[in-house]
């Protein structure tokens, strides 16, 4: 193997252990614990090559943030994958959504905190907003419904499962208690925009 091939395996091994060590102190410990020094001591490492890797811990918690939406996506599409229809795969993924926080509740606190700016965040929940407006799209036109503003639309039920999600994280509501209260909160959402606007609106 030429010694290129094997430095950059090598380099990416270190990233690795680097991240699993980092992800790993967040979800047990949450985002106080997480430090340079500490990620540094868990591995094995000096200080100095973790810094080789990660500029500060801000560069550090964007990495963690991003693996965090690639876990969430990857729940998001299994669950889309399993239901036959698209109202089972609305309500599945309202389930996913909130279950995933309330598995990884440090993870999901740094993904939606202030870690990193709003900008930023929006560009790493792409992918799983992306999830959201195929299966809203979907289901519009299986039941032809005209939604008035498509994107007004997927931020109503992103900011509603966001909004359960956060409290079933917290511990206020209880994981199951979250799950289905995301569930009804969609349904009734669903339901509004399949019967319309009132007439007098």
């Amino acid at each position: 193997m030429p010694t290129g091939t094997r430095r950059a395996r090598e380099r990416a091994r270190t990233r690795e252990r680097i991240i699993e060590a980092a992800l790993h102190v967040l979800e047990s410990e949450g985002a106080s614990a997480l430090t340079i020094r500490r990620i540094a001591t868990d591995v094995e490492y000096t200080a100095p090559i973790v810094y080789q890797h990660f500029a500060n811990k801000d560069a550090l918690v964007l990495e963690l943030i991003a693996h965090g939406h690639h876990l969430m996506m990857a729940d998001l599409e299994r669950a889309a994958a399993e239901e036959p229809g698209i109202d089972g795969r609305m309500t599945r993924l309202a389930s996913e959504y909130v279950r995933f926080a309330g598995r990884h509740p440090h993870l999901y606190q740094a993904m939606n905190g202030d870690a990193v700016d709003a900008q930023e965040r929006r560009r790493a929940a792409a992918p799983a907003i992306g999830v959201l407006t195929e299966l809203l799209t979907a289901w519009s036109q299986t039941h032809d419904v005209v939604l008035a503003d498509f994107d007004d639309a997927c931020d109503i039920v992103w900011s509603t499962l966001y909004g359960v999600a956060s409290l079933g994280a917290l511990g206020v509501l209880g994981d199951e208690r979250a799950e289905r209260l995301a569930q009804d909160a969609l349904r009734t959402l669903l339901r509004g925009w399949q019967a319309g606007p009132p007439e007098n609106a």
